[in-house]
């Protein structure tokens, strides 16, 4: 629960900071607005970000966004210029993504058993389910898990991490590169798993718009459709949808809370460079 508040207090800080970035508030303006000592709450700053709020600050700016898009678009680019149809060598080094196929999509779980449990992040608690095959399920979100259910209605569910569950975890923690990719389990339309195979080439700290998904996947004129695929992703942050936004270089929306978005694409940029 700790864990849960401290970053609420963060992601409302962030969220007061890009809201007035053009007139730069100072430490008491922030934690004014967080109902907190300045002190106090430059503490709790430092203790999730290692750095101070003035110091986070300068990568919240739009020139930033924008730097950080044209390395990304690059990026991708690049990514499906060597084969992103088969398994790239950046995907393979962190997540093997496997789609179920349409019977299996048709069941509804039945038959397998899916691990379900919680674990911490910088960002917050997240919700994990897996199957034998790997993460199904990361959500934000704790009622996520109720609509996730719902769809696994004939699964069994066992409460516990399994050896993928593990892996995110201790990534989480260390921020390593398992030496085992850690698996993916999706359920997802063609269209859908084509867009968040996109996603997964898109290096930490790097930025992309919807129109660059679109135009990677060879469907330039399908933006919204990308958009609407992307909104749909099933697994927090492994699937990098956070990492896309605007053209203009704003953040835009997220399924998980915005204030989130913008704490996550800036912890990238400070800590994964």
């Amino acid at each position: 629960m700790e864990n849960n508040h401290q970053f609420d207090l963060v992601a409302k800080a962030l969220g007061y900071i890009k809201d007035h970035q053009q007139r730069q508030p100072n430490l008491e303006d922030i934690a004014n607005h967080v109902h907190l000592s300045k002190f106090h709450f430059q503490r709790i700053f430092r203790k999730w970000a290692g750095i101070s709020p003035k110091e986070y600050l300068q990568h919240l700016t739009l020139e930033k966004a924008k730097e950080s898009l044209s390395k990304g678009r690059s990026t991708l680019a690049s990514s499906y210029d060597s084969g992103l149809s088969g398994n790239s060598r950046l995907h393979e080094l962190f997540v093997k993504m496997e789609a179920c196929t349409p019977g299996a999509f048709k069941k509804r779980g039945r038959g397998l058993t899916i691990y379900v449990d919680v674990i911490k992040t910088p960002f917050g608690d997240a919700t994990i389910g897996e199957t034998e095959k790997g993460i199904c399920h990361l959500s934000f979100d704790p009622s996520d898990i109720i609509h996730f259910k719902n769809w696994y209605s004939e699964a069994t569910f066992v409460k516990g991490l399994s050896k993928n569950g593990q892996l995110v975890q201790q990534y989480f923690k260390d921020w390593q590169a398992p030496a085992t990719p850690i698996g993916l389990d999706l359920v997802g339309t063609p269209f859908q798993v084509q867009v968040w195979k996109a996603l997964l080439q898109i290096p930490s700290s790097q930025l992309v718009s919807y129109q660059d998904v679109a135009k990677a996947i060879e469907k330039p004129k399908a933006v919204r459709a990308v958009g609407t695929a992307i909104g749909k992703n099933p697994i927090a942050y492994l699937i990098p949808c956070h990492r896309v936004i605007k053209s203009n270089g704003e953040m835009g929306n997220y399924r998980w809370d915005s204030n989130r978005k913008v704490a996550i694409n800036s912890y990238e940029s400070v800590h994964l460079q």
